[in-house]
């Protein structure tokens, strides 16, 4: 028989999240690869998902979006940022972050087309990108001044005739940096020149450190309407398994992505949904100081790495940290992530696996330091065997 998997998903084989965190299973680790918390979000939001299924909200939804929900988002956007979205027909409910990337691209981007990605980029992008039958065009981050940038004029020399798209990620995911207002300004000013599309990952929005502001892209002016705004409740609020996500745009975005996620999921988890509305509502002070316990846990992290011989990349946002393993006498970090779960029982993941030019990335791995207290510091005793 031919080869099932068509041609331009072949370089998609099982995620590297998945891999590292059968290893995490196999040797006993500790799995601070995987991006998501070992403790619940707030009480109150996890029992309204409770009452909601009690009270026999368990079948579809409508298809945009449990109206509440789409409601919350709406005064969210518009409390936070100042953008105003009407919750009836521009924003959209999704599964998740994920299947609101995928959505978009597949709905914006023709074969033959070209999306700019910043990498170390999340994997899913590069997926929904070859779905679509459009490029991926890498623009890489390097580290200048102890955070991950980019150099404006290689993102302007990135745009051509056939660039339709820029999915821009920020807080930004495996790196931790936040966009500055003047990078995004410079994404912005090649969005209105080229007459570009912004896609925009935000799902750490509300999980930045040291006050470091995130300001989203479609705040820029003239970017309103042309940015497809997407975020999600499960880092802020720590229920990552629930895959509630959202669409922000104009109308007109917002239908052609809604005509192709119609097709993916139709839609999902209504009594979730609900929750998530009320936790968008009442429950922002736990996302604040749920800011302050990660704010803490990254300095656990990062004091515990630089402990066992790591250079560290103080990170100002998301769950992550970047590791460099050069001074422990490595310079491959696929192959030392693998050889980490047998020699000492911790898992990290390869920065390099999120890069076209791996070579970029193959100093650093990626620590997540979303775990409770006790779990990182025995994963730091573990650490400083090496």
């Amino acid at each position: 028989m031919r080869e099932p998997l068509v041609a331009r998903m072949r370089e998609f084989g099982t995620t590297v999240f998945a891999t590292m965190t059968r290893l995490a299973v196999e040797t006993g680790s500790i799995n601070l690869g995987q991006g998501f918390p070992d403790t619940d979000g707030p009480e109150a939001m996890l029992g309204r998902a409770v009452e909601a299924i009690r009270g026999g909200l368990n079948q579809y939804p409508p298809g945009p979006g449990v109206p509440e929900l789409r409601r919350a988002v709406s005064e969210h956007q518009k409390e936070y940022y100042g953008l105003g979205y009407d919750p009836d027909g521009e924003v959209l409910v999704t599964v998740g972050a994920t299947e609101a990337i995928a959505a978009t691209v597949l709905a914006l981007c023709e074969p033959g087309d070209e999306v700019i990605v910043f990498e170390p980029y999340y994997d899913s992008y590069a997926a929904a990108i070859a779905l679509s039958g459009a490029a991926r065009v890498p623009v890489p981050l390097r580290v200048d001044a102890g955070r991950f940038t980019f150099d404006p004029d290689e993102l302007a020399a990135a745009v051509g005739p056939r660039t339709r798209a820029i999915l821009v990620n920020s807080p930004h995911n495996p790196t931790g940096s936040v966009f500055t207002r003047e990078e995004l300004a410079s994404i912005a000013a090649l969005c209105e020149a080229h007459d570009l599309i912004a896609i925009t990952d935000e799902v750490y929005e509300h999980l930045t450190f040291d006050g470091v502001e995130h300001v989203p892209l479609a705040t820029f002016p003239g970017m309103r309407d042309r940015t497809v705004t997407i975020s999600s409740a499960g880092k802020s609020f720590s229920v990552t398994g629930w895959k509630v996500g959202w669409v922000c745009a104009p109308y007109a975005l917002v239908s052609a992505v809604q005509a192709v996620k119609q097709f993916m999921t139709f839609t999902s988890s209504a009594p979730w949904q609900l929750a998530v509305a009320y936790g968008l509502r009442h429950e922002m002070e736990w996302v604040a100081a749920q800011r302050a316990s990660l704010s803490a846990k990254r300095d656990r992290l990062t004091e515990g790495l630089v402990a066992a011989g790591f250079d560290v990349l103080r990170p100002a946002g998301t769950y992550f940290i970047q590791a460099d393993i050069r001074p422990l006498g490595f310079d491959d970090g696929l192959a030392f992530a693998r050889q980490l779960p047998e020699r000492v029982g911790v898992v990290a993941i390869p920065t390099q696996v999120f890069y076209d030019h791996s070579e970029y990335g193959a100093r650093y791995v990626r620590f997540a330091f979303c775990k409770r207290d006790d779990v990182i510091d025995e994963a730091v005793d573990r650490l400083k065997r090496l």
